[in-house]
């Protein structure tokens, strides 16, 4: 549930930047290469871009949200919850081991924040 230079698992996260907006706020991509808690939060985090709505590692507003135009940096900052959500999820059936996999759309807050951020900065 942190960065640690010793006694630590290794995690990977890999990800892939989908659209950004004022390069201050992007919609991103991750894939796991392990399942650590927090993992992708903490990952974001450590580098100053954590996931919005974070009540554990969004602590104070990053130095890139105060570049942002007011409207946007408070949309994001009041954004009831993570704004992290799993389209598709796969993994090895337990018993059998066929692969399994599930996808699913943004719910419907979080795709009114992707549309909102979209309606005010035009894209």
């Amino acid at each position: 549930m942190a960065v640690v230079t010793r006694g630590g698992k290794a995690a990977l996260t890999r990800y892939r930047t989908l659209k950004v907006w004022h390069a201050g706020v992007a919609l991103l991509e991750c894939r796991l290469a392990t399942g650590r808690t927090h993992q992708i939060r903490v990952h974001l985090a450590v580098k100053g871009h954590p996931v919005v709505g974070d009540p554990v590692y969004l602590r104070r507003i990053p130095a890139v949200a105060r570049s942002l135009p007011e409207g946007i940096r408070r949309k994001l900052l009041d954004f009831p919850r993570q704004a992290l959500h799993a389209t598709r999820l796969g993994f090895a059936h337990p018993r059998t081991g066929q692969a399994m996999e599930f996808t699913t759309k943004p719910p419907p807050d979080m795709a009114a924040l992707l549309d909102g951020l979209d309606s005010m900065t035009g894209t």
